[in-house]
């Protein structure tokens, strides 16, 4: 089981399953609709499972080209911790645990759990053909707060939305940072990503922009929803972490990327979803 988790990275689970729980408490609280443990524990599986089959794909799937890297060689198969064959069986073990899980949930959750499924796995070749592939990744990540919208609901609505479109913008940001350290590995074995096509400095422009998109997504709600002191505390907090990321990390500088990709928006993520829940708890 170790050997799995480590397969998966399943500590950078805290990215996303705080905006899933963002967005199944922003249904529970701005609908008629009540809290149910049942769609919760659902909504919690549905989010481990796609992630664990979306990562251990995108390490299946990669596992040449991390071996060719010095920074991913010692990654579990390269490494010969997992083999190749064991981590798609578990890749597809866990689509098909997402997929009956999303069974007991409503319709239209199941109708498009094989849309889930085909964006979080298909991120893992778009680095085959275009830079773009960070925002493929957000995408990704971004269906949390919408499906877990969609859990409590089974109805789509425009404030997850804005939730998903800053989890978009976010992610993206901060994976173009974390490609930062793989420019030239890229570009020697043609695979895409924005710091190979731009450069480092420009790189960092778009991931700049891109956060900035983020803080006017996560800010629109405050008109739409019945938001307060807590929830503009949880926004100013992100934003300051969002600085703080930037600041760490230059063209030629690459010595702080781990802390600014995992510790910095894994506590960013956690913090933000409690200022929004204390938000929710005291309307």
């Amino acid at each position: 089981m170790k050997k799995y988790f480590s397969l998966i990275l399943f500590a950078h689970t805290i990215f996303a399953m705080p905006f899933a729980f963002i967005g199944f408490f922003l249904a529970v609280t701005t609908t008629e609709y009540t809290f149910n443990w049942m769609k919760l524990v659902f909504m919690i599986l549905c989010m481990v499972f796609a992630r664990n089959s979306a990562m251990a794909f995108n390490r299946y799937l990669d596992r040449d080209f991390d071996a060719k890297n010095p920074r991913t060689a010692k990654r579990d198969i390269p490494a010969g911790k997992i083999s190749a064959k064991n981590a798609l069986f578990f890749t597809l073990t866990n689509c098909v645990l997402f997929i009956l899980t999303t069974w007991f949930i409503n319709p239209l959750c199941f109708y498009l759990s094989p849309v889930a499924l085909a964006v979080v796995l298909g991120y893992s070749y778009t680095k085959r053909f275009t830079p773009l592939c960070h925002l493929i990744l957000g995408i990704g990540l971004g269906l949390a707060p919408l499906g877990a919208y969609l859990t409590v609901t089974g109805q789509f609505a425009w404030p997850p939305v804005l939730f998903s479109l800053a989890v978009i913008c976010w992610v993206s940001g901060f994976d173009i940072i974390y490609a930062l350290q793989d420019d030239e590995f890229d570009k020697a074995h043609s695979l895409y990503s924005i710091p190979a096509w731009l450069g480092r400095k420009r790189a960092l422009q778009v991931s700049v922009l891109l956060h900035v998109l983020c803080v006017i997504f996560v800010t629109i709600p405050v008109f739409l929803v019945h938001l307060g002191g807590f929830y503009i505390a949880g926004i100013l907090f992100f934003i300051g972490l969002l600085i703080y990321q930037h600041r760490l990390v230059k063209p030629d500088d690459l010595s702080r990327v781990g802390l600014a990709f995992g510790t910095t928006n894994g506590i960013a993520s956690v913090i933000f979803a409690v200022f929004f829940l204390l938000d929710r708890l005291v309307q």
